[in-house]
């Protein structure tokens, strides 16, 4: 009976390190939501865009141009890093004049061309509020399900 019971640990302690083992270096592992990261200083989330600004923002969507071509938010624009020069030409009157808060999403969760484009951005346009909205197109997408 020892034996058994020794047996079943052993197995879910082995089962237990292959699940952690994967979580940890899948590059697409879910986010753990019993723990709520904090958000980085040039971050906001989508919940603090609608109390903070009742979401008038200027939004910059960081996606390829395919991908904003299929669906984006309203009014925003296309700037990736893809075709930064050109497409920041075309918008630069709005950057340079805005009174709203600028914010520059990507296509997943744990995407960093929406940082990228920042960084690149406040380089050339200088920003009052410039922010990256964590966790991107699929946290948009979340909030337009739940309402």
């Amino acid at each position: 009976m020892k034996t058994l019971i020794l047996q079943i640990l052993v197995l879910v302690f082995l089962a237990a390190a292959a699940a952690m083992a994967t979580y940890q270096w899948h590059p697409q592992a879910p986010a753990l939501y019993a723990i709520q990261e904090r958000l980085r200083q040039d971050e906001v989330d989508v919940a603090e865009v609608k109390k903070r600004w009742a979401g008038q923002v200027i939004w910059l969507d960081a996606r390829p141009r395919d991908q904003f071509d299929a669906e984006h938010i309203t009014a925003a624009m296309n700037l990736n890093e893809q075709e930064f020069d050109q497409q920041l030409l075309e918008i630069l009157d709005t950057l340079q004049t805005a009174t709203k808060p600028v914010v520059i999403y990507c296509g997943s969760q744990k995407c960093e061309a929406s940082r990228h484009v920042r960084e690149k951005l406040m380089s050339v346009v200088a920003l009052d509020e410039c922010y990256v909205l964590k966790g991107g197109w699929p946290a948009w997408q979340a909030l337009e399900v739940s309402q």
